[in-house]
């Protein structure tokens, strides 16, 4: 009898917890709703910049595919399951980025997960070096970008959607290249509404050279 109210109590705790993170990720999506005009007006979408960004060094190993997070709250590990997938590691999806960690048990990350947080499930997850990058100068921020061109480095960026869109709270990505000569940078979107997109590095700096909490925003470099 005792093993079987164990048994119960778990299960209603787990209910419980679902229901809190599916409310906590409600709130989230209703707060940083960005429509789809603010989107293509905002960043570059054009067929044919994207496909010459994609063909990129870096970003040719994601073989022109992105797989989507699943909830609002899980940008950052389908982030890392987008570029694990690049590299040919075994964490390759969501599911297997969150297995057997302490992060997102429920398979929400309720406000998502930090910029610490994400290498820290990162380190777990694979044998590279993670390495966060915060507190960047502009001209630091674009050698970095420089770098992602080599298919040697993944970059993932955690920047203010609402300092690009207008609208929208922190996230994170990957990012897929940098091309130089137009000075744009092709950020791998894991969000199935906004899709892979091009920015004026400025103004992506100007994103990612922002607060979270008491920590600035930056990114992750996973070599």
């Amino acid at each position: 009898m005792k093993l079987k109210t164990k048994v119960w109590t778990a299960a209603l705790a787990a209910a419980m917890a679902i229901v809190l993170a599916l409310g906590g990720v409600e709130v989230i999506v209703s707060r940083t709703k960005v429509s789809p005009e603010a989107i293509e007006l905002s960043v570059i979408h054009a067929d044919d910049a994207v496909e010459r960004a994609w063909k990129l060094p870096a970003a040719a190993s994601f073989r022109h595919e992105v797989s989507w997070q699943s909830n609002a709250s899980l940008c950052g590990p389908s982030s890392l399951a987008n570029v694990f997938r690049s590299f040919g590691e075994e964490a390759a999806s969501e599911r297997s980025v969150l297995a057997g960690t302490g992060p997102c048990w429920t398979g929400f990350c309720i406000i998502g997960l930090t910029l610490d947080e994400l290498a820290g499930l990162a380190r777990a997850k694979t044998r590279r070096s993670v390495i966060i990058l915060r507190d960047m100068s502009a001209e630091e921020f674009r050698e970095h970008l420089k770098r992602s061109n080599d298919p040697a480095h993944r970059y993932i960026i955690n920047f203010d959607r609402k300092m690009i869109f207008g609208a929208g709270g922190g996230h994170h990505s990957p990012i897929g290249g940098y091309l130089e000569n137009r000075d744009l940078v092709f950020v791998l979107d894991v969000n199935r509404d906004y899709r892979p997109w091009l920015v004026e590095r400025t103004r992506l700096f100007d994103a990612l050279n922002t607060w979270d909490g008491d920590k600035k925003r930056g990114m992750l470099l996973i070599e």
